[in-house]
């Protein structure tokens, strides 16, 4: 059985309750975790605390030759890594692979960062004689990190590679379905040479322990990614402390598709942007709107595309989609299509469920494709966390980018064009935190990433991360 780690070793839960995890796929039990109380996460919470200033008061140089070590002891077993994320999480075995690697990569750019001496203050000259300004930055003290299932390994790094790079401590909490992963990356970072107590992760239910990481008064700052309710929750009961707070919330990216785009390349961006994980990314394309004009060939090359995808268990190599994550997102995805086909919408791919070997254990759904969806139907207004999407049929770029910004989300968008004056249209109208133009939907590390609207506060990724895990301080020098 996988443990918990506390201030650098193997934790179980007094109580003896565990939480067991279930293959996506099959349905079979894979392991089981202990399941943290109150009393465990205090542990959690007090160990990074204790650990904060020895961290902190650790020069940069040092910090990030710990952390290039860790990353270097887990690069070595992203297969086993790779492996147990697939088992929990139900995506293919490649795009394990490409997460678990990710992880490695985002902790390697924060530690050169850090390094480089990219976290730097100022000098400023001030109004009075003998004396002058520093601003200076200090990392908060303990962050508790609190990360969803769709992508346990991206998303636990975009956290944690910031914040200890800067010189903070770490309270992580996997989402309770898909523990196994994180818990072994948090054990190989450890391995690698972090002080016990700087890098923690306790498993338990949000009502549980993700209420103590946010009330304990001990932890500084809260990076969430989940849900938009949730995370309003998460900043309001923050706010009674005054916390810290990044939210990467919701999103139902639109992709504007012009008549004198490639459709080739859209297409392919598209079906990549839509299917990858089986639909259930915050940042992916959810509502497409093209030209009247080449809609019909779109939709023909789209329908095609998700047709041709091999929907398999994450185990089986040839796999492109695995399953949806849990019975529950399959029914919400399949109240969403009902919902649009009641309405008059047109099945042009997918549609259900699918059965027989090897799918009866486990919740896959066909990548599905429907077009002329009614515009009040429930696709076009939520969030489509699975394999579904919808197409529209506009007239133009004006109503291309009314149809886009009418959603309370705004974290991606992307527009395909050859017209450079229509792809800087797109940049400044569309509202949304990040606009890909003519290209698949990707996160870099050298750019800030975060949403507009519902979709989330403050950023992740880039430099500017670094202002969410650090704070000014500002100081008088004089008389020496």
């Amino acid at each position: 059985m996988s443990t918990m780690v506390i201030d650098g070793k193997p934790a179980s839960a007094r109580s003896g309750a565990t939480v067991e995890i279930h293959d996506p796929a099959t349905g079979e039990l894979v392991d089981k975790v202990p399941q943290a109380g109150v009393e465990e996460t205090r542990q959690a919470i007090d160990a990074a605390h204790a650990a904060f200033r020895g961290w902190a008061d650790t020069v940069p140089q040092k910090r990030a030759q710990i952390l290039m070590k860790g990353a270097a002891l887990a690069r070595q077993h992203l297969d086993e890594v790779a492996t147990l994320l697939t088992r929990e999480q139900g995506k293919p075995l490649r795009d394990s692979k490409i997460e678990a690697e990710r992880f490695v990569e985002n902790i390697e750019y924060y530690a050169m960062l850090s390094a480089s001496g990219a976290i730097r203050g100022k000098h400023v000259q001030l109004s009075v004689p003998g004396a002058f300004g520093l601003v200076v930055r200090r990392p908060l003290g303990v962050v508790g990190a609190i990360i969803p299932w769709n992508f346990p390994l991206t998303l636990l790094a975009n956290k944690i590679a910031p914040a200890l790079a800067v010189g903070n401590t770490v309270v992580a909490k996997p989402a309770s379905t898909t523990p196994l992963s994180t818990i072994r990356l948090v054990e190989l970072m450890n391995e690698g040479g972090l002080p016990p107590g700087v890098l923690n992760v306790v498993v338990g239910p949000g009502a549980v322990v993700g209420q103590e990481l946010i009330k304990n008064p001990k932890v500084r700052k809260i990076g969430f990614t989940g849900e938009t309710q949730t995370g309003k929750q998460v900043m309001a009961e923050a706010a009674s402390d005054l916390k810290h707070v990044t939210l990467e919330l919701g999103g139902s990216d639109p992709a504007i598709v012009c008549d004198d785009a490639d459709l080739e390349q859209a297409s392919k961006a598209i079906a990549i942007g839509r299917f990858f994980n089986a639909g259930q990314a915050c940042l992916a394309v959810k509502r497409v709107y093209v030209f009247e004009s080449v809609a019909d060939q779109l939709i023909e090359k789209l329908a095609a595309r998700a047709k041709k995808l091999k929907v398999a268990p994450g185990s089986d190599a040839a796999s492109q989609m695995g399953p949806m994550h849990t019975a529950g997102g399959r029914e919400g995805i399949e109240a969403q299509l009902k919902d649009a086909l009641d309405r008059g919408a047109r099945l042009v791919a997918g549609g259900k469920r699918l059965s027989g070997a090897p799918y009866d254990g486990g919740f896959f759904f066909e990548p599905t494709i429907v077009t002329d969806v009614p515009w009040e139907a429930r696709v076009w207004r939520e969030e489509t966390f699975g394999p579904l999407l919808p197409i529209a049929r506009v007239k133009d770029l004006d109503e291309a980018f009314e149809r886009a910004n009418d959603s309370e989300f705004g974290l991606g968008s992307s527009i395909f064009t050859r017209d450079l004056k229509r792809a800087q249209l797109g940049i400044d109208r569309l509202d949304a935190g990040y606009t890909w133009v003519n290209t698949i939907q990707v996160a870099y590390d050298e750019l800030p990433f975060g949403g507009t609207k519902h979709s989330g506060f403050g950023k992740e990724h880039g430099v500017e991360v670094l202002d969410f895990y650090t704070e000014q301080k500002s100081a008088v020098v004089a008389g020496v």
